[in-house]
């Protein structure tokens, strides 16, 4: 086998793997200079408690992913279990986003809100690490905003959103 051929299985077989994954579901939104962004993750993590600090990722530097790299500061929401019709949006290219019936706020510190989510975390991006197509972002926490008490939380496996209530508790 060749070592691109090798590279190309280590590729594909990584992929599945983390289809496998299950991931909680978060929205990143922020003010870009031509107006609001946002976009569907499923790639944020706990850093660090002291000081706050949490990462994700994105797969270019242009678009919604652009504007978030380039907006001064972004809030992180954790999105519930009935915020699928938001995630999905958020995830497609020229869907609705930003509207009343989504619910969104604006902070009197400039970015979008959405209330409904269970938590959102105000950050502004501390380093950013490119990483083959991707940009590793590592974002201190400013604020923790408290949202919907108790709902439970959305979640992303091989390509699908699911509710809490559908995974079995062991």
């Amino acid at each position: 086998m060749t070592d691109t051929a090798a590279q190309t299985e280590t590729t594909d077989r990584f992929k599945n793997a983390f289809r496998l994954h299950p991931a909680g579901v978060a929205l990143v939104s922020g003010v870009a200079p031509d107006g609001p962004v946002g976009l569907t993750l499923s790639s944020v993590a706990s850093v660090s408690a002291e000081p706050p600090v949490l990462s994700f990722s994105v797969t270019r530097a242009t678009g919604s992913a652009g504007g978030i790299l380039g907006a001064p500061s972004f809030v992180v929401h954790f999105l519930t279990s009935g915020q699928r019709e938001v995630a999905e949006a958020f995830a497609r290219t020229g869907a609705p986003r930003f509207t009343d019936a989504q619910g969104w706020e604006t902070l009197p510190t400039g970015e979008p809100y959405l209330p409904s989510a269970a938590v959102a975390l105000r950050c502004v991006a501390r380093e950013v690490h490119p990483v083959g197509p991707s940009n590793l972002i590592l974002a201190d926490v400013l604020e923790v905003l408290p949202g919907a008490d108790g709902a439970a939380p959305l979640l992303y496996q091989d390509r699908r959103f699911l509710s809490w209530d559908s995974v079995v508790e062991l």
